[in-house]
């Protein structure tokens, strides 16, 4: 395996476990357990990101162009009416 692709499987693991502790935090009724919950979430999304800036540097990530003033009113627009 090269590194572009073990780095685009730790983004993908990282996303999944990322989605699985939000699932298990919005669960929790141990206010103690969720605040674990928390933490570590926050903790795999500091790594993820850390993960993601390595990736672009690299090369390995090219994040699409940002959305221009139209589309974001567009997008405000569409969710508020």
């Amino acid at each position: 395996m090269n590194e572009k692709l073990a780095v685009d499987d730790i983004l993908g693991c990282l996303n999944t476990g990322i989605n699985k502790l939000t699932y298990a935090i919005q669960e929790s009724d141990n206010e103690q357990f969720r605040q674990i919950l928390l933490d570590s979430r926050t903790k795999m999304d500091n790594l993820k990101w850390d993960t993601y800036a390595i990736a672009k540097e690299k090369g390995y990530y090219i994040p699409a162009a940002s959305a221009g003033k139209a589309d974001i009113d567009q997008v405000k627009t569409a969710i508020s009416g």
